[in-house]
């Protein structure tokens, strides 16, 4: 299995390879080799459902070129792991380019611009049949000025800018972890993830205490325990009832689990759930019940969880309480 994983990754090593350098046939040439040609391509709002690898060249990766001149990627993890049967491979990092043209209704800046993307795809057969794509817009959004939401009181926002990749630069890894090791780091963090939004905050033995959370850009990021606890626990607050896709609550589940040697992530769409019961990011408490899209890097040392990369998709969650960020556009 471990020797099966790896060609897995190599292929999504290779894939990525091909974006990075501008060079539009070979982003064209790499979509239509990776994925079958009927994939089931999911991308955050405004896009949403994307019907096959041309739909996603058309609607998704030919404006994207179009609006950011010399657009080339830089990732800094991959992965690949099995969850319930299925083989996934994972990725996240940076889009790069110079926004010159306007974007979903987002202005051009005229300057270099790094956009967020983490990635999740199902391989069968050797090709992407099934993916989930992950762009942090807000930030894109908050770089031009237009971000439209005014943070609600007793919300506390991290830093926003660019995130780095692992500490280590051992991301890109094309070997498999070791399976014991890989277990072990599937058990941490899915244990971890039970102790969330616990009175007692039962989720803090599992962090390094300088722990870094990279988190969306309508949250922030935060550094160390403290930091990340003065936005966490006010944050859980906000919703009651919360529940995760390992809970099997027959609302959210993970997409896909698992973990590779040090590295552990968790993908579900949605994979969150709970009653909004306070003010949220400038919406009024709705009583009304939220899902969020959300997908997670962790990496560990030693025992414990020292680095956190985090997407959740802020424009769905608002939408669904009523206010709609990119309303009227049109992809």
């Amino acid at each position: 299995m471990s020797g099966a994983l790896a060609a897995k990754k190599r292929q999504l090593k290779s894939y990525l390879d091909a974006f990075a350098h501008p060079d539009p046939a070979a982003f064209e040439a790499a979509v239509a080799e990776n994925f079958v040609s009927d994939a089931a391509i999911n991308i955050v709002h405004p896009f949403n459902e994307v019907a096959g690898a041309g739909a996603y060249m058309t609607r998704f990766l030919h404006p994207l070129m179009a609006a950011f001149a010399g657009l080339h990627r830089r990732d800094y993890i991959i992965t690949a792991g099995t969850f319930e049967g299925a083989d996934w491979v994972t990725c996240t990092g940076h889009w790069c380019g110079t926004f010159t043209g306007d974007w979903l209704g987002i202005p051009a800046t005229g300057r270099l611009t790094y956009l967020r993307v983490g990635e999740f795809h199902r391989v069968e057969a050797g090709k992407f049949a099934e993916s989930y794509i992950f762009l942090d817009l807000p930030e894109l959004m908050m770089i031009a000025g237009v971000w439209p939401i005014t943070d609600s009181p007793g919300e506390k926002r991290g830093f926003t800018g660019f995130l780095p990749g692992p500490a280590m630069q051992d991301g890109l890894r094309v070997e498999v972890g070791n399976p014991v090791r890989s277990a072990e780091s599937a058990a941490l963090v899915t244990d971890m993830l039970r102790a969330l939004a616990t009175e007692d905050e039962t989720w803090r033995p599992y962090w390094h205490p300088n722990m870094a959370w990279y988190g969306p850009a309508a949250f922030g990021a935060f550094l160390g325990i403290e930091d990340f606890a003065s936005f966490q626990v006010p944050f859980e607050s906000v919703f009651e009832g919360w529940s995760g896709g390992a809970a099997n609550n027959g609302m959210t589940k993970h997409l896909t689990r698992a973990a590779d040697g040090d590295y552990i992530w968790t993908a579900g769409w949605p994979s969150l759930t709970g009653v909004q019961v306070k003010p949220f990011l400038d919406q009024p408490a709705t009583g009304k019940r939220v899902f969020m899209r959300v997908c997670d890097w962790w990496r560990r040392e030693g025992d414990l969880l020292v680095e956190n990369w985090v997407f959740v998709d802020i424009p769905d969650v608002l939408k669904a309480l009523g206010r709609d960020v990119f309303e009227g556009i049109e992809i």
